[in-house]
């Protein structure tokens, strides 16, 4: 059984600090119980994650589509924008992703889990903000294993803070979380403001919003991701790429070229940990291919 946790909301403290880190902690036990029977992987979705006042100041302040800053991820299996320096996000933003990287924060995160030893990944390889106009989506996937410039670094945890007011079930867009045999969606949240989905990432972790959004031209899917691992001793678990999968209502085509695109990212990640290659290097290739189309 899918349990969704509601924190009751309070002012912001004069402190300015986005985290009621002191409320998560007084219900640590109840969201723990709750993280660990959700199925089909431990998760929970926190409704009223952030004080409300500063939700809706980083709602305010998220970077606007049409910004030069935005890496665009534009390919058979997604359909999106992202920015993942630091550097780069507006002030609030990036306070926010600092709280949520911060030695406190893993370590209640940690104990949420029951996964000890967690890390945060500053430079939000693969996370950071994330962006989707009308036609954006995400087809269902696990995540990358392992972070691709620390070799010994096993993801383990994924967190999604949704910064959406106003957003409407009818435009799509909610994360939808599969079996491992993918043959049905066993939970399904939608990306309204100051919602924020927690969850265990390995190889059966399929999730996604793989059906195109509908939102009106000039609304968005925004959210902030960030990514926790563990310091792997010893010999390492071989890394996998991102692994994304066709559901039971693809047709044949639709099904081989999601495979074959999985393929070529495949291949990227493996170069990228190899050599070093960017995000925004993937981006300039991807779009000069589209212009040549």
């Amino acid at each position: 059984m899918t349990v969704t946790a509601y924190i009751e909301p309070r002012a912001i403290p004069d402190s300015a600090l986005s985290i009621p880190l002191e409320r998560l902690r007084a219900n640590l036990p109840s969201l723990t119980t709750m993280y660990q029977e959700n199925r089909p992987v431990p998760h929970i979705y926190l409704t009223d994650f952030l004080f409300p006042e500063a939700a809706a100041e980083l709602e305010q302040e998220f970077p606007r589509s049409d910004s030069t800053q935005w890496t665009h991820y534009q390919h058979q299996n997604e359909n999106k924008h992202g920015m993942t320096k630091r550097e780069l996000f507006p002030p609030k933003l990036g306070n926010a992703a600092d709280e949520l990287n911060s030695p406190a924060f893993v370590q209640w995160l940690s104990e949420l889990s029951g996964i000890p030893g967690l890390m945060p990944d500053p430079s939000l390889e693969g996370g950071g903000l994330h962006q989707s106009g009308p036609g954006g989506y995400l087809n269902v996937h696990t995540d990358f294993s392992h972070h691709h410039y620390h070799k010994h670094w096993r993801r383990r945890i994924n967190l999604i803070l949704y910064l959406n007011d106003g957003w409407q079930q009818d435009w799509g867009g909610s994360i939808e979380l599969w079996n491992p045999d993918m043959k049905s969606c066993t939970a399904k949240y939608p990306p309204w403001l100051n919602c924020a989905l927690i969850f265990n990432t390995n190889d059966i972790s399929y999730h996604g919003f793989p059906s195109p959004l509908t939102c009106p031209v000039g609304q968005s899917r925004k959210s902030l991701a960030l990514y926790y691992y563990t310091e792997e001793q010893g010999t390492k678990t071989p890394a996998r790429s991102t692994n994304y999968r066709a559901r039971p209502d693809d047709g044949p085509l639709e099904s081989t070229l999601i495979w074959l695109d999985k393929q070529m990212v495949d291949l990227y990640s493996r170069a990228k940990a190899r050599f070093g290659f960017s995000d925004d290097f993937a981006s300039r290739m991807l779009a000069f291919f589209s212009r040549k189309r």
